[in-house]
Order: structure tokens, then C-alpha cells, then sequence
């Protein structure tokens, strides 16, 4: 996979991110339960927060490709399909059973940054 490739959906899920997160603050908000609600902006929180950190992954990339660095971008985006596009889904539909998949999500997320910690103890040695 390509820096220019992450780069470019970091750009697009940073624009999906504000934009559902402006939605959800002024069109979803009366709308949806509180847990429900309350669940929708645990989606947008962890997407942002691993928007920045895969923007951050595409810097790396640009200055420097490394295969680790492409499966960490892998395990980020892949994430956040699964943990927050699970949230997104159950929030806005009610299937409860859409957060069995988050978990899958959140242990992608993490492998995440074992794997970044990984690649950056191996390139500091």
C-alpha cells in the first residue's frame, strides 16, 4: 500500500469523521436515545483519534517506506471499519447485536500499536 493511498483516507475518513460528527451533534441528537447517542460519538472519538495516528503512519511512509508501517496502517484503517463502522451501525439502526463486532475492531486497533511500537524499537536499535 501506498503513503499517497493512506494519506488519502486519512483525508477522507477525517472528512467523515467531522461531518458525522456535526450531524450527529445537530441532527441526531434529539433523535437517538442517550446510550444510542452516546455510543454514535464513541465511534467518532476512536475514528478521529486513529485518523491522526494514521496520518501520522502516511508521514512515516512518506519519509521512509517500511512494510511494518504499511501493516500498521492496514490494522488501523481495518480498525476502524470494524470498531467504529459497528458503533456507527448500531447507533443509527438499534441492532444491538452489531456490537459483537467492535471488539474485533478494538484488538485490530491495538495490534496496531503493538505493531508501530514494534517497528519503531526496530528501526531506533
Amino acid at each position: 500500500m501506498s503513503a499517497r493511498f493512506v494519506i488519502f483516507f486519512t483525508a477522507l475518513s477525517g472528512f467523515i469523521t467531522v461531518g458525522l460528527g456535526a450531524f450527529a451533534s445537530h441532527m441526531l441528537r434529539t433523535q437517538l436515545s442517550s446510550r444510542l447517542y452516546e455510543v454514535l460519538q464513541t465511534g467518532i472519538q476512536y475514528q478521529m483519534f486513529h485518523t491522526l495516528a494514521l496520518f501520522g503512519v502516511g508521514g512515516l511512509m512518506l519519509r521512509q517506506p517500511d512494510r511494518g508501517l504499511n501493516q500498521t496502517a492496514v490494522l488501523f484503517m481495518t480498525g476502524m471499519v470494524f470498531f467504529s463502522g459497528s458503533l456507527y451501525l448500531l447507533a443509527l439502526s438499534g441492532q444491538h447485536w452489531l456490537g459483537a463486532i467492535t471488539p474485533i475492531g478494538g484488538v485490530l486497533f491495538l495490534a496496531g500499536w503493538l505493531n508501530l511500537g514494534r517497528v519503531a524499537f526496530r528501526q531506533l536499535s
